[in-house]
């Protein structure tokens, strides 16, 4: 698997590690009163087990949240690097797309060649049908 895909999956993880942190935040935050206007949230029965799970989870998933991210920062260091800046880059750019032009008039001129072999091969064989029919006596 080549680094471009594995960075491409790595975000993938790290905004899946993300969206899961958030909503189990959102899911398992305690109820709190917002305004004096609105009425106290209802307690909860068993809050005692829920404090002790909540403290924990914060940190386990922001270290894992942390790990994706630091595998990441390992797979951009791991990009090679590019020699001579922005101006060498769009050089080779340039040279590529040169070198791409050029292979490209040549298949064209492969396949004019082809399209033109095709025809004679039809014209050929259309005159080799003509003679087989020419020689079957008729009934």
């Amino acid at each position: 698997m080549d680094i471009i895909t594995q960075l491409q999956e790595q975000v993938n993880a790290i905004a899946s590690i993300a969206f899961n942190t958030f909503g189990t935040l959102q899911r398992d935050a305690p109820p709190v009163q917002l305004s004096p206007n609105y009425p106290e949230p209802p307690a909860n029965s068993n809050a005692a087990e829920d404090a002790a799970s909540l403290a924990d989870q914060p940190k386990l998933l922001s270290a894992e949240l942390v790990k994706a991210a630091k595998q990441f920062d390992a797979l951009v260091s791991a990009l090679p690097l590019t020699e001579g800046g922005e101006e060498a880059q769009l050089k080779r750019i340039e040279e590529l797309q040169a070198e791409n032009d050029a292979i490209g008039q040549e298949l064209q001129k492969q396949l004019e060649a082809a399209e033109k072999e095709l025809k004679q091969v039809q014209e050929l064989f259309g005159q080799a049908t003509d003679n087989c029919l020419n020689l079957r006596k008729p009934d």
